[in-house]
Formats: C-alpha cells, sequence, structure tokens
C-alpha cells in the first residue's frame, strides 16, 4: 500500500501526495497461492560440472541456468484427487467412455513378472484404503490434462467467489 512520504526513485517527487499532484503508487501486492500449494523462490545456479567432481567427467560443461519462481503441490497428486478428476469428466462428458478411459491411470504399471501384485492392480485407484497415496500410472499427457483442469476449476471457484459466475452444475461437454 502507498504510504504518504515514499518518493518515487525515477524524480523524487512525493507519491499520494497532495501538492506532488497525488502521483499513485501501490506496493505490497502478494499473489495468494491456490489451495494445497505452496511457493518456491526462483533463483540462479550452476549447473553442471564443478570443481567437487571426483571423476572429473568433462560431458557437461557448466553453465548458470535461471528458474522462475512458482507454485507447487504440497504433496503428490493423490488418487482422491484423480478421482475427483474423473468424476468430472463423467459428470460433463456422460457419453464419451473413450474420453474418461483415456484419462483413467494405467493399472497395468503394478504387474512384474516375479511378483504377486494383482491386489495393486485391482484396488490401488479404487479402494478408498488408498486414497490418500500418491495416483501411479499416470502418462505425461494425463497429468498435463488433470493440471489444466485444476487451474480451471480453481479459477472457476475465485469467479465464482467474487460473483462474477455461479456455478453452473448441468455444465455438458464444454
Amino acid at each position: 500500500k502507498g504510504r504518504k512520504g515514499e518518493s518515487s526513485r525515477t524524480t523524487g517527487w512525493e507519491y499520494n501526495a497532495e501538492e506532488t499532484g497525488n502521483i499513485p503508487y501501490l506496493s505490497g501486492y502478494e499473489q495468494e497461492a491456490g489451495p494445497g500449494l505452496t511457493f518456491v523462490q526462483g533463483g540462479t545456479f550452476s549447473m553442471g560440472r564443478d570443481e567437487q567432481d571426483v571423476m572429473y567427467k568433462w560431458d557437461n560443461h557448466p553453465r548458470r541456468v535461471t528458474v522462475a519462481s512458482f507454485y507447487m503441490d504440497e504433496t503428490e497428486v493423490s488418487n482422491q484427487d484423480f478421482r475427483e478428476y474423473l468424476h468430472w469428466l463423467k459428470r460433463v462428458y456422460p457419453g464419451e467412455t473413450t474420453k474418461i478411459q483415456n484419462a483413467t491411470p494405467d493399472s497395468s504399471v503394478w504387474r512384474s513378472e516375479l511378483a504377486y501384485n494383482e491386489p495393486y492392480v485391482e484396488n490401488y485407484f479404487r479402494h478408498p484404503a488408498y486414497a490418500d497415496y500418491p495416483v501411479v500410472g499416470v502418462s505425461w499427457n494425463q497429468a498435463n490434462s488433470y493440471c489444466a483442469w485444476r487451474t480451471d476449476r480453481v479459477n472457476e471457484q475465485i469467479l465464482v467467489d467474487k460473483g462474477i459466475i455461479t456455478h453452473d452444475n448441468t455444465q455438458s461437454g464444454q
């Protein structure tokens, strides 16, 4: 929030003061994190070989890399989170079974030649006992679609909270 008494670094004139024409200045904006997200501060670091590399491999030359700040989930996406996504797909696209099947995680990732994992194949994603466990068997495309869906739903809730739109439980195919 702009306070009287602060002055411009450009002109030296005081902000929000009648004598200087009430130059507007607002500060202190902070972005609100979405539900379950935490802020990760960006920065610059050196990626590649460094002086501490005891093997002295020169196949990865050091370079400076800058990563922008971003928000990240506090925990992995759970089976319950992903089932919520599938529930929404079933409600909005009731006749499109292919779309829903393509979004469903692949439970066959639990199968292994010398292991007996059939209980996981059958139950891991669907059973309530595993609701808070991380979702498994999701492809990059499925994960990307989930992220886009989650962003849309969070933004929709913000618009509802601000009174800009109302919830539409009858939406379909949109």
